[in-house]
Formats: structure tokens, C-alpha cells, sequence
């Protein structure tokens, strides 16, 4: 989003309606808002009222320039959305941001009930709504929203975010359930023919993960040969959007999935060229040496690993953190150092025991004390 939608300059048509800002959920001096605006997924976008502080809208996702002008339109009164119904969304939308899953299904079932037959909101009450039904595991309801609505949507990123979701939600059924197998080959046919369907916009990291769930519905299928398939044309797909990027930042926005899929594929060594060059690019970032270490990791090349390890701790902070720590650990297992092993993950420890109240996780703590456990005694 950052690279790709807010440098559009359509955008400063909605200049002093707004006040932007950027939230890093990593940077201890923002713990206030993480424990005041809940963030279940990323990237989530807010709009939050300047005086009460409470949030008018949630977007959960990424979102194309159109879809952004919409949303914002929206809430500045610019849209097609009835008063009396903006006020019966807007309530929806603050269950939602709790957030409240549960009482948010209902509100935004409300929503649809009271909404003209054209309403142009009709594609985000139902984006929400899928995403509210399969966070409470109401998995046969949100295939039954996906019938109802994907004609609708049609070719749309509303069309394949819902698809996506219902395919996600039918895997999730019951095994016992005598209709799980076709509405799991409904959905993912109707993934597949929209992820490759390149007559509509919308944001690559979006197509991206519809791939992803593709790929992890053949997983769950025990199909070893269409889940190659998939990651084959996942990882066709990301090189050409790479490609296609016109700076820096747009090109590293793909090198998380690159990786993902050349991991898939058995060929981690595929990201080494990327991801040394988003590091020469992007010297700040500590994500491409990072995952530099987690490559060499993969294959067994240990002293490049610790050095790539040793440059992505000193610019780490915040939570994500832990997560170089633990690949630290493997490092040191690898490379036959249990001594330095235990020192990595006792510092880790030490280090997310001191993060604030609001980044601190006892799950993850706990999960740190059991890998030190698990290393061979002195």
C-alpha cells in the first residue's frame, strides 16, 4: 500500500479531510495505540473520529486507489450511502474494530437487509462480514454468503478476497460433513479462475495471498503434484510483479512471498540475488538480511547465516524481533554451537519479558522457555 496506493496523487483530493498516519505495531512508544485499536489482521486501515477517538471504519486487507477514494468518500458524506444507513454501518463497523466479531455478523447482516438493491457499499459490508464469519468459525454461513454474493461481485477484489475466504472457510468444515468436498472444488475453482484473471484491479499482495490458499487447500488435499503446480505459477506470478516495479521499496514489497514460494518449490536458493540486493537498496530495513539468514539457514550454509543474522539483530526491535532470535538458535544448533544456542534464546527470553505490557506474550515466552528446554543438556 505504501509503495504502490498512497503515492498515487489522485489521493490529494481528499487533502485536509484527513489526518494520515503511519502506526509501526513493532516500536515500544506505540503500545498505547496497540492496546486501544486491536489489530487482527495486516494491513488494517482506520479511520478514527479526532474528538472521541472512536473508529468510524475498518479495512482489514490491502485496497486499490478506487476502493480507497470509496471508503473515504464514504465517511466525508461524498458517497451514494443513505444517512439512516451509514449510521446502521457505522455501528457495524465499530463491533468490527472492537472488535467484536460476533455482534459485528449481526450488525453488518442488518446492514444488508436495510441496503437498496444498487448500493454501491454493498462489496465492503461483505468483505467485512466474510472476514467476521470465518474469525468465529462460521464456516457453513460464510460459504453460503460467498453463493449469494459472488455473482454480484463478479471479477472484482471484492470478487476474489470473498472466494478466497470461502475456500479457506470450506476446507474448514467438518470432514464428516457429505458437502464439504464440492463446495471446496466450487471455491477453489472460483479462486483460480479469478486470481489469474487480470481484467481487474487489484493490489498484488491480494492475488498473492489468494495463491496462498490455493496452495494450502492442496496441501490439505495430500495433492503433493497440484500443490507444485500452484506454487509454480505462484511464484511465476510474483516474479513478474517484481519485475514490473518501479523502485526499490515496490520490488521488496514481493520478497516475503518470493521466498515463500521458493521454499515451496525446494529452490530457497532462487532468493539469495533478491534479497541481497532490497539489502544494498534498503540499508535501514533489517526484514532482507533477516530473511537472508532464514535462507541460509535452509541451506546449511552457516557462517552466512550468523553474519546475515548479526546484521538484520542490530536494526531489529520491537516483537518481530523474537522471531530472529529463534532462527539465531537454529543457527547455532546447526552449526554444532548448543553453547551458543542456549545464550541466543536465554537472551530471548530476557529481551521479551522486558518488551511493554502490550507487546509482551506469556504464549511466546513460554514458548521460548520450552526451546531452551529442549536443547541436549551442558
Amino acid at each position: 500500500m505504501r509503495a504502490f496506493v498512497f503515492t498515487d496523487k489522485s489521493l490529494s483530493r481528499h487533502a485536509g479531510q484527513f489526518v494520515w498516519l503511519e502506526i509501526d505495531r513493532e516500536n515500544a512508544r506505540n503500545s498505547e495505540f496497540r492496546r486501544r485499536y486491536s489489530i487482527a489482521g495486516l494491513p488494517t486501515f482506520t479511520i478514527v473520529d479526532p474528538v472521541s477517538g472512536v473508529e468510524q471504519l475498518r479495512w482489514v486487507g490491502g485496497l486499490t486507489v478506487s476502493q480507497l477514494h470509496a471508503l473515504l468518500d464514504d465517511v466525508t458524506g461524498h458517497g451514494d450511502t443513505p444517512r439512516a444507513l451509514l449510521v446502521r454501518r457505522a455501528r457495524a463497523d465499530s463491533l468490527y474494530g472492537v472488535p467484536d466479531y460476533a455482534a459485528a455478523v449481526s450488525a453488518y447482516d442488518s446492514v444488508l437487509a436495510a441496503a437498496p438493491p444498487a448500493w454501491k457499499g454493498y462489496a465492503r459490508v461483505v468483505d467485512a462480514l466474510m472476514f467476521s464469519l470465518t474469525k468465529t468459525d462460521q464456516n457453513a454461513r460464510a460459504v453460503a454468503l460467498a453463493r449469494a454474493a459472488l455473482p454480484r461481485l463478479g471479477a472484482s477484489t471484492t470478487g476474489l478476497s470473498v472466494a478466497s475466504a470461502a475456500l479457506g472457510a470450506a476446507t474448514s468444515l467438518p470432514e464428516t460433513l457429505s458437502e464439504r468436498p464440492a463446495a471446496i472444488a466450487e471455491f477453489e475453482g472460483a479462486t483460480l479462475k479469478l486470481v489469474e484473471d487480470r481484467s481487474f484491479e487489484t493490489a498484488a499482495d491480494d492475488r498473492s495471498g489468494a495463491w496462498i490458499t490455493l496452495l494450502n487447500t492442496r496441501h490439505e488435499a495430500g495433492d503433493s503434484v497440484g500443490a507444485r503446480s500452484v506454487a509454480e505459477s505462484w511464484s511465476r506470478f510474483l516474479d513478474g510483479e517484481a519485475a514490473r516495479a518501479r523502485t526499490p521499496e515496490q520490488r521488496a514489497v514481493f520478497d516475503p512471498h518470493r521466498l515463500a514460494a521458493y521454499m515451496e518449490l525446494g529452490q530457497p536458493e532462487r532468493a539469495i540475488p533478491m534479497l541481497l540486493r532490497s539489502e544494498r537498496d534498503l540499508p535501514g530495513d533489517y526484514n532482507p538480511p533477516a530473511r537472508l539468514a532464514a535462507t541460509y539457514r535452509v541451506l546449511r550454509r552457516w557462517d552466512e547465516a550468523l553474519a546475515a543474522s548479526d546484521r538484520a539483530m542490530a536494526l531489529a526491535y520491537g516483537p518481530r524481533k523474537l522471531n530472529f532470535y529463534e532462527v539465531r538458535s537454529d543457527i547455532f544448533v546447526g552449526r554444532g554451537d548448543l553453547a551458543g544456542a542456549r545464550r541466543t534464546l536465554e537472551e530471548a527470553i530476557r529481551y521479551a519479558e522486558a518488551l511493554p505490557q502490550e507487546q509482551r506474550s506469556a504464549a511466546r515466552i513460554a514458548a521460548l522457555h520450552r526451546k531452551l528446554d529442549a536443547l541436549p543438556p551442558r
